[in-house]
């Protein structure tokens, strides 16, 4: 390690926006992190502290850094070595902040642990695009990929050696259109490890003199990003307890009911998940995105969607079946994303819900009477509205510290306001620029 070495600790903000300080690495007090300041939170997507956040020039807090977290990010072209460190924010005493979206995910697997002896083993699956005039090559062909190069191997390489465990990398349909995939882990880990992965492939892409793009639409006309967060549960042995062969949908009775929980409060859960005025360009028919919440077998229009587990070589099912929650971008941020998602199913739980009807047909082909017995709602065609949802559902606001609520609104606000008077196109290309 060189001595001049740096380190960054980090947060990740309500914009989804990764922030924090560096310090020599040798320096760096993992009791006691850094100084940091409420009125951080309240800057928004465009650079600007916004208005009506309750934050203002007075208090101090401190980035407490996670050891567990940790992640040396080393092999970028022409960047030194950096190791950067996820962190709680804290009062200045150590006890917790109640703005801190880190902390609000780690108390939510908490609560479901204490409740249900269960835990959420996951992994968030991010699509991004890379910003250029070329032509495009065929959709998810060798040679879009090789296009690429050498950016996926480095990638590849990079993700690896910061402990992220990448899985898969491919050109998708978009142009230019890339995913990446890492190993499951805990619900922190996963979350962690969705900070690190945004900025890891932008950092890299500058270096290559390229623009990656996280950004859930680019041009109204073409293909979003999203963000696909996979899920199960287990318990606290590590025994998977998703899979009951006996079941609707093969989902156990926990499952059933913490599926059923997300779908009750998606509407108000959309202010996190998508969380920008472009995300609800991308949240539209034919787009294998997601316009309603309910569950579906091996349907990519489903909020929910049952993915499929292979038998393949006597391989069992109950350690392969997962759900994975589509409306989700990159605008939202990993920690609250994830941790709303556990306190809505454990919601689920805490009610006794009766699992989701599986529904396998495009939603335009399910009648209004079946949706309505089926419990299926129209999800929020727009920030304003999700905003809305949010302030009429008291159980997915009362997760929430007021303050956080707040300042989550005055953020959301200022940006509608930026954007005000602006086409479709001019609107994807500000958000481009940020995410």
């Amino acid at each position: 390690m060189a001595e001049q070495e740096l380190a960054f600790i980090a947060t990740n903000d309500l914009c989804a926006i990764t922030r924090g300080r560096g310090m020599p690495l040798a320096q760096l007090d993992w009791e006691a992190g850094c100084g940091w300041v409420p009125a951080n939170l309240g800057v928004g997507a465009f650079g600007k502290i916004v208005e009506g956040s309750p934050f203002d020039a007075t208090g101090d807090l401190r980035l407490v850094p996670d050891e567990r977290s940790l992640a040396r990010i080393d092999g970028i072209p022409g960047r030194p070595p950096l190791t950067v460190v996820l962190a709680d924010i804290t009062r200045t005493d150590g006890s917790g902040w109640q703005c801190c979206p880190r902390t609000f995910l780690r108390h939510a697997i908490r609560d479901l642990e204490q409740e249900t002896g269960l835990e959420v083993f996951g992994a968030f699956e991010h699509e991004f695009t890379l910003v250029t005039d070329e032509p495009a090559e065929p959709p998810m062909s060798l040679q879009a990929m090789l296009r690429i190069e050498p950016l996926g191997s480095e990638l590849v390489g990079i993700l690896a050696g910061a402990g992220l465990q990448p899985e898969n990398w491919l050109a998708e349909y978009g142009a230019h259109q890339c995913e990446v995939t890492v190993a499951a882990a805990g619900a922190l880990a996963a979350a962690d490890r969705a900070v690190l992965l945004r900025d890891i492939v932008r950092n890299l892409a500058r270096a290559r003199g390229q623009q990656a793009s996280f950004a859930p639409l680019l041009d109204p006309g073409g293909v979003g990003n999203g963000v696909h967060v996979h899920f199960s549960l287990q318990d606290t042995a590590g025994t998977p307890v998703m899979y009951d062969a006996a079941r609707p949908g093969l989902l156990s009775e926990a499952a059933g009911s913490f599926a059923a929980g997300i779908i009750r409060h998606a509407r108000a859960l959309l202010a996190f998940t998508a969380a920008s005025e472009v995300s609800y360009l991308r949240l539209v028919p034919h787009r294998w995105s997601v316009t309603h919440a309910f569950l579906g077998g091996n349907n990519r229009e489903a909020m929910l969607r049952l993915c499929p587990t292979i038998g393949i070589g006597g391989r069992d099912p109950a350690g392969q079946l997962n759900l994975e929650f589509r409306a989700a971008d990159a605008t939202g941020n990993a920690w609250l994303v994830m941790g709303m998602l556990i306190r809505a199913g454990l919601e689920g739980i805490r009610q006794r819900l009766p699992a989701p009807a599986v529904m396998d047909r495009p939603i335009e082909e399910i009648r209004e009477d079946e949706q309505r017995c089926a419990g299926i709602v129209r999800l929020p065609a727009s920030l304003p509205e999700a905003l809305v949802a949010l302030e009429e559902d008291p159980v997915v606001s009362g997760w929430l510290a007021p303050e956080l609520l707040q300042v989550q609104r005055a953020l959301k606000l200022d940006e509608l306001r930026r954007l005000e008077g602006l086409d479709e196109v001019e609107k994807c290309r500000r958000y481009a620029g940020v995410y």
